[in-house]
């Protein structure tokens, strides 16, 4: 006599918990995400972020609404007295003929930087 299709299911998986299986690929299609997609994301930001606290006098940007341009001054907000660099520093940037100010953190992209040289006359 043979037992019905749910039975033998349940005689094979007695000795193992079905949740450990689905816990394992939960947990590698985590891993997955994390190492193809969060990490890389998260090295980008941090080095677009260095990049924009080391933006000098000279140095050409691309503002977050496409304006290119070159950096005449650097504002930089003060704590305690002491001039920090902050992502809400304002740049003053140079485009043509025309001159505006945006936050640090509306800098999408540094295309060129200027020669040290130049940066500290």
């Amino acid at each position: 006599m043979t037992l019905p299709f749910f039975a033998t299911v349940a005689q094979a998986s007695q000795g193992r918990s079905p949740l450990l299986p689905f816990l394992f690929q939960l947990a590698l299609i985590f891993a997955i995400f994390y190492f193809l997609l969060i990490r890389p994301q998260q090295k980008q930001r941090r080095q677009h972020e260095e990049r924009l606290r080391n933006l000098r006098k000279g140095d050409t940007v691309v503002t977050a609404g496409g304006i290119v341009g070159e950096v005449v001054h650097i504002r930089e907000n003060a704590k305690d007295g002491v001039p920090q660099k902050s992502m809400d520093d304002h740049i003053t940037v140079i485009s043509g003929e025309s001159k505006f100010v945006v936050e640090r953190r509306g800098i999408a992209r540094v295309l060129s930087e200027a020669p040290a040289q130049a940066a500290t006359q």
